[in-house]
């Protein structure tokens, strides 16, 4: 390929916003053999650096072109959405709804609070606007999702200058990690951080140098059901440094227990990160089934079934199998692939036959915190390891994720025999349009096209890999996800395993 077929791509592939101009640089080149005829395009745009990275081939970055551009409209304390950064995924973006959604956005940013009670549940204001920009809302459904869904928000809380200056003192700053009430002290610490380092080096330093601060806000982003994670996705993938330090942000206030408890135990019982791994996600995943103390471990009256349940009950167990996912350099796009698949095969497989179809509120976060692994290992300025750690932590949650809610059996006729009448715009529509989402159907509706986007270039390699999902399967789930949340009933059950779960849905129509 040379630079003027390059010069084409992107002119023709990616969107510029208005005013800027393309610079002369330097061409930075992946190339694997692949036909060129097999190929399509894709965009990702760096966070903290003016520059554009244009994808050529499949899920992967292939063959990569750098050209600089000038420096985005966003900041650390301001939401600019552009349709050229809509995300890993996306279908139909409008630059209206890119106004309306950066307008919403910041009145979030400045009026509301991340946590919506005393309980800690989470704001997501920001992960629903920001998929219903990607998968082409308009300007009323954004505005009539945020009105909707910013009623019951808790306002932003007061910053305390002094507390956010400690900070800067190591001491001070892990005293203050996992208080909640210090979210609006740490919000301004990320943002004051970010104007003066740039999004990449902050990132960097407070999650990925590997230092006991780093490795202590690591853990805390795997917490609270994998809500921070997804914030800060959101916030790369759609190239917003003010979502960045409110996912930091968030990460410093969480609890630390998914790592002490069990993340760093399973990496050090693994030998460390980034050993090949010998197993697929798929077998563990069977063999953790067959193991009746493990599968049995969360029990239905537990605060927290990760918590309270499997990891109290049969955490030697839990970290065993867990160890057993591991990930070398060489198969990280692979086993990005397992992690996305097998998430979606439990997700979607983990049904009541007696039932009608619902997908598990908790097991959709898995799910929808899988959008953004490719963006994760596609980012030029994070290194392998931390890569290959972010990887290995994701599948070992997922697989911890499972048994939590009482290893249920999984029934793949469920998705196989389902029809696949509708197509993904129309799924989109619904998911833009519905009246009670908070953003996780539209989360999920994406999450499963993205998976789809993922997966299926590896098909061939499905029994080696240990994908279940394949072919029109994705669709399938996606018209689940459409018809299981059309109902008058809860949107989804809640710890899909255990039989008290399912008492307050309707039987499914026998023919």
């Amino acid at each position: 390929m040379n630079r003027k077929l390059i010069r084409r791509v992107l002119a023709n592939s990616c969107h510029q916003p208005p005013g800027f101009t393309q610079r002369s640089s330097p061409l930075s080149k992946t190339i694997r053999p692949r036909r060129l005829s097999s190929q399509r395009f894709s965009c990702y745009t760096l966070v903290g650096k003016p520059f554009r990275w244009v994808s050529l081939s499949s899920s992967f970055s292939t063959y990569r072109v750098v050209d600089a551009l000038r420096s985005p409209m966003a900041t650390a304390r301001k939401i600019a959405l552009s349709t050229s950064d809509a995300g890993v995924y996306s279908a139909g973006v409008r630059e209206d709804a890119a106004q309306a959604a950066s307008e919403v956005l910041q009145e979030n940013l400045e009026k509301h609070h991340i946590y919506f009670n005393d309980s800690g549940f989470h704001n997501h204001i920001v992960h629903h606007v920001l998929t219903l920009f990607a998968l082409g809302a308009s300007p009323d459904e954004i505005r009539a999702a945020y009105e909707r869904n910013k009623t019951y928000q808790k306002p932003v809380l007061p910053t305390n200058n002094g507390v956010v200056q400690s900070l800067y003192d190591q001491a001070r700053f892990k005293a203050c990690l996992g208080k909640r009430d210090n979210y609006p002290n740490f919000l301004e610490f990320f943002q004051r951080e970010i104007e003066q380092k740039g999004v990449e080096n902050v990132v960097s330093q407070y999650l990925f140098t590997g230092d006991d601060i780093a490795d202590d806000m690591l853990v805390r982003l795997f917490g609270g059901l994998l809500h921070p994670l997804i914030h800060l996705g959101f916030g790369i993938d759609f190239n917003q440094p003010a979502i960045v330090a409110e996912a930091l942000a968030q990460a410093a206030t969480h609890e630390d227990w998914t790592g002490r408890m069990f993340l760093l135990p399973a990496e050090k019982a693994a030998g460390g990160i980034g050993n090949p791994g010998k197993k697929t996600l798929l077998q563990i995943l069977e063999e953790i089934r067959k193991d009746e103390k493990l599968a049995n471990s969360a029990h239905w009256d537990d605060v927290n079934r990760m918590r309270d349940g499997v990891l109290v009950r049969a955490p030697n167990e839990m970290i065993k199998y867990a160890a057993e996912f591991t990930i070398s350099e060489d198969q990280m796009e692979e086993r990005l692939v397992e992690i996305v698949d097998t998430v979606a095969y439990f997700t979607a497989t983990a049904q009541r036959p007696s039932k009608q179809v619902k997908f598990d509120f908790f097991y959709i976060h898995g799910m929808n915190a899988s959008v953004f692994l490719t963006k994760f290992i596609s980012l030029p300025w994070l290194d392998v390891r931390s890569k290959l750690r972010l990887l290995e932590w994701k599948g070992r949650l997922n697989l911890l994720l499972y048994v939590s809610r009482n290893t249920p059996e999984l029934y793949v006729n469920d998705v196989i025999e389902y029809p696949a009448s509708r197509k993904w715009e129309e799924i989109f529509a619904y998911a833009n349009a519905h009246p009670r989402d908070d953003g996780h159907i539209g989360k999920l509706a994406r999450a499963v096209a993205n998976g789809e986007r993922v997966c299926r270039p590896y098909e061939a390699k499905a029994k080696d890999l240990g994908l279940t999902i394949t072919g029109d399967m994705w669709l399938k789930i996606g018209n689940m996800v459409m018809d299981s949340t059309s109902d008058e009933h809860a949107v989804w059950v809640r710890s899909t395993g255990f039989d008290g779960a399912w008492e307050e849905f309707e039987d499914r129509p026998r023919l």
